[in-house]
């Protein structure tokens, strides 16, 4: 009886600690659509149970100095590096495994997207999904975990 106890309780706590890194906190590593080369690290963190995402480094060595030229809010003109592109991204209701009713800024283009994040395999992956309108008008990145 003791040992089925101890099985529950250590399978309980490996749940937990499944469904801890199962969230979308955490340093990604994007990839570029057009080249598929890694564009940069964001840093996503959670306050207050709202998720934000900061451009922490940028690993075109080119792009460096990249200013956001082409946004039409309080970003405009401003560097990319250490850029708030994800904003207010909350946990689903309905659906415990994924956070949306935020949204990501492109700094290419400039322009604004409804959003939708899915942690996967356990939460090494991450899928990024912007849209306009309905999710089904969108498009779908997969980050990966750094840390």
């Amino acid at each position: 009886m003791m040992k089925h106890v101890i099985t529950a309780c250590l399978l309980s706590l490996a749940a937990l600690a499944v469904q801890a890194q199962a969230t979308p906190a955490g340093l990604w590593k994007t990839v570029d659509d057009d080249t598929g080369k890694e564009k940069s690290l964001v840093r996503i963190s959670e306050a207050g149970g709202v998720y934000t995402g900061k451009v922490e480094k940028l690993l075109d060595p080119a792009r460096q100095d990249a200013r956001c030229d082409k946004c039409s809010d309080e970003r405009k003109d401003q560097p990319v590096l250490g850029m708030t592109i994800l904003r207010n991204i909350k946990q689903n209701a309905g659906d415990a495994a994924l956070w949306d009713g935020g949204e990501i800024l492109d700094p290419n283009n400039g322009k604004t997207y409804k959003l939708r994040v899915k942690p996967v395999d356990g939460g090494q992956k991450l899928e990024v999904r912007g849209y306009i309108g309905a999710p089904l008008l969108g498009r779908t990145q997969t980050w990966t975990r750094v840390e």
